[in-house]
């Protein structure tokens, strides 16, 4: 069978970081839910700019694999996948957009819709089943988060607890048939019973793309808050324990773990169920916030710059998506080599110290 690896990471935020006080100090700020777990506010985020889209993000997330493996190698991809959180366009994905930008002629570009905060699994698994089932060679795979300095910037939706909480920003991954970082399973679910269950709302009941005075909101509410802890606090844990129970190895075993990260308390719990100790579940919450699909290649690409994955980890990435309809985890041996350290890699949390060698 063919080994599929993932090779190589990059990203982009964009902007300066905007403090918890562009929504805590907001006239009119709301109260109601700001202390429950699930809002609680990180001190830091970034925004995009007002004529930022997905495509220019990627565009610039590329730029350091172009850097590293060569302007020919990146744009003679077989395949590129591309998760967009808000699109820009109705109807029409980022992928053709990027495809054009970057000079890329794909044999395979999807817009991948669903799958939302654990996409970037999803996109592995799609890529990892390409280049396994045809003669393409090398995929591209684009998380672009672009929400949080659009949607939730919104005059009546800052007032918002939830609305300080996400961060835009765009994580990439590059894929190849090789046996350098190889890919070693992945475990996904689809659960139907919770479609649906991620809502939106507007004050004036139309629909969302009928014209009206109310602005787009998540419909959150303390019962629909509730439902999505536990869910998330079951599944994530479930999916890693179960890519483990195949792999033959115990959770204990993983090096690195990156998930999602909604908030500070889905990461705790994770861990603590996982029985990992902080320093092996990475995490950019405080620095960049709920990154939403791109937080997992974020935080990946930050955590090997700043040399907090070495060479031989067992590295975890997982995490569930919406209001649970989606979770996964893949299993990925690293093997990716010293980079030069990355600007803003200073945020990633829980820094390791020295430890003594595993057994690999």
């Amino acid at each position: 069978m063919t080994t599929v690896s993932l090779t190589d990471v990059a990203s982009y935020l964009p902007g300066e970081p905007v403090p918890a006080e562009f929504y805590t100090d907001f006239p009119g700020a709301e109260d109601k839910l700001r202390n429950h777990p699930m809002f609680k506010v990180p001190p830091l985020r970034h925004h995009v700019a007002r004529d930022e889209t997905n495509a220019d993000m990627v565009e610039r997330a590329v730029q350091p694999l172009i850097e590293r493996h060569g302007a020919a190698e990146i744009r003679g991809v077989d395949v590129l996948l591309v998760h967009s959180q808000l699109p820009d366009l109705p109807f029409v994905g980022a992928g053709t957009e990027v495809a054009r930008r970057l000079g890329l002629n794909p044999e395979w570009l999807v817009d991948v819709a669903n799958a939302g905060c654990a996409s970037f699994v999803y996109m592995l698994k799609l890529a990892r089943q390409i280049l396994t089932s045809t003669d393409a060679k090398t995929a591209l795979i684009c998380n672009a988060q672009s929400a949080a300095g659009q949607w939730f910037t919104q005059s009546e939706v800052r007032k918002l607890a939830q609305a300080a909480i996400p961060g835009d920003g765009c994580g990439v991954g590059y894929v190849t048939t090789s046996t350098q970082s190889p890919v070693l399973d992945v475990e996904t679910r689809h659960i139907g019973e919770y479609a649906g269950d991620m809502t939106v709302a507007v004050d004036d009941g139309r629909k969302y793309w009928e014209p009206g005075e109310s602005q787009l909101r998540i419909g959150f509410t303390d019962a629909s808050v509730a439902k999505v802890l536990a869910r998330g606090n079951r599944l994530v844990p479930e999916v890693i324990t179960d890519l483990c129970r195949r792999l033959g190895v115990a959770s204990t075993d993983i090096d690195v773990l990156i998930t999602n990260q909604p908030n500070r308390t889905f990461l705790r719990n994770w861990r603590e169920a996982l029985q990992l100790p902080a320093e092996r579940h990475l995490n950019t919450f405080d620095a960049y916030g709920n990154l939403f699909g791109a937080a997992i290649p974020i935080t990946l690409d930050r955590a090997i710059s700043s040399g907090q994955v070495e060479d031989g980890d067992l590295m975890v990435l997982g995490g569930f998506a919406h209001a649970g309809d989606f979770a996964g985890a893949v299993a990925v041996r690293w093997h990716g080599g010293a980079r030069p350290p990355h600007p803003r890699s200073g945020a990633v949390q829980s820094a390791r110290p020295h430890r003594k060698p595993r057994h690999r």
